[in-house]
């Protein structure tokens, strides 16, 4: 195959059409032109915030798009949910350096979505394999320490072992909608006391609040003014520096309307408290929540029981709730695995990384087990 491999510093710089090309008929939200773009226009994902796009474009010998993918120049770990500080610190110890790094993923995104994006018109292995071959070139032209390629599919996980990447893996708490008609019918899935507990959490949640689901043309500069809000004081307040601009939910609300799902809880007509999903083609992603009133079991309707009530509603196949928490075992979310592949240029490093890695897969392929058969609200 005759191509041609170029490396862009804006998303602009390839086009919507060429990107969203390669990157619409995979019906993720996160990889499409609009989200990425939004990410880097509004300062959000930016290089002085440590995020220089180097993305990449493989084409034919008549120019034509073939394949993309969303790439980054990173100068610190921040914003992946992969955690390798750890490996930062020991690389830096020894006299190495750790910073820039190439990150393969969505920024501020722990959802699991391909990261290689060929054209639906492409053979798949060849083109993956030449994004790849050309990040990995990438991080040895630029002499910096290696190539991270975060949440991608188990398949393209699975390929990128295969072409010599260390391979990790983590857990996620992820609902399953099997086939259900209604809540009730997910209700009756579950254990009595289960049951008993959710019903309880609701009641006490919805409790003098009026609770709305905002898409598509309903959804305006007030929601996300109030949005933002919630999201700075909740930020500010877990990690100390919330990612997003406020003009990044400007940008997505004008393009991307008909894929969001704001959940936004009133108090005597006035927001208090909300919770941000994408719509996926068969999947609702739950991404950031807050709220300015402490309400008892607020977060769990906003962030979970709504969520599932809309994707039964869609038919949507799953909620992916994003990263962490134990938390939403018993809310019906249960742990499966997540991955990431490495590419670490300095052999040194990279067999210690590796042999960082045996240990820890088993481990948390175990914990995913235990979790799963020890706490599932589900009856057997």
């Amino acid at each position: 195959m005759s191509f041609t491999l170029t490396v862009h510093e804006e998303i602009a710089d390839i086009g919507a059409a060429a990107w969203d090309a390669c990157a619409a008929p995979t019906g993720d939200p996160f990889v499409s032109f609009d989200f990425l773009h939004a990410c880097e226009a509004s300062g959000s994902a930016a290089p002085h915030q440590g995020w220089a796009p180097r993305h990449l474009a493989l084409r034919d010998g008549t120019g034509v798009v073939l394949g993309v993918m969303p790439l980054y120049l990173k100068g610190h770990s921040q914003g992946e949910y992969v955690f390798d500080h750890s490996w930062a610190d020991a690389y830096e110890r020894a006299g190495g350096r750790y910073y820039p790094k190439l990150l393969g993923a969505v920024p501020f995104t722990p959802a699991t979505g391909p990261r290689f994006l060929p054209h639906p018109d492409a053979d798949v292995a060849p083109v993956r394999a030449a994004l790849l071959q050309g990040a990995m070139t990438l991080v040895e032209r630029l002499g910096i320490s290696s190539l991270h390629v975060n949440f991608p599919t188990e398949g393209e996980w699975r390929a990128m072992g295969d072409a010599g990447l260390l391979q990790r893996q983590d857990m996620q708490f992820v609902w399953r909608n099997a086939g259900y008609a209604t809540f009730d019918d997910f209700l009756a899935a579950l254990s009595s006391n289960r049951r008993k507990t959710i019903r309880r959490e609701r009641r006490e949640a919805q409790a003098g609040l009026d609770i709305r689901v905002l898409t598509g043309s309903d959804l305006t500069e007030t929601h996300w003014d109030a949005f933002f809000n919630f999201y700075m004081d909740t930020g500010s307040r877990k990690w100390g520096q919330p990612y997003l601009t406020r003009d990044f939910f400007s940008r997505i609300g004008a393009t991307m309307a008909d894929r969001i799902a704001l959940v936004m809880a009133f108090r005597d007509g006035e927001p208090i408290a909300g919770a941000l999903n994408l719509i996926g083609r068969n999947a609702l992603y739950g991404r950031q929540w807050g709220a300015l009133e402490d309400v008892p079991f607020l977060h769990f309707e906003l962030c979970y029981y709504q969520a599932i009530e809309f994707a039964i509603a869609r038919r949507l196949s799953r909620v992916e709730a994003g990263a962490q928490g134990e938390h939403k075992i018993a809310r019906g979310y249960l742990p499966e695995p997540v991955y990431s592949a490495h590419f670490i240029a300095d052999p040194g490093l990279r067999r210690a990384v590796a042999h960082y890695l045996e240990g820890e897969r088993p481990a948390v392929e175990a914990e995913i087990s235990a979790l799963a058969n020890t706490l599932s609200p589900y009856r057997t």
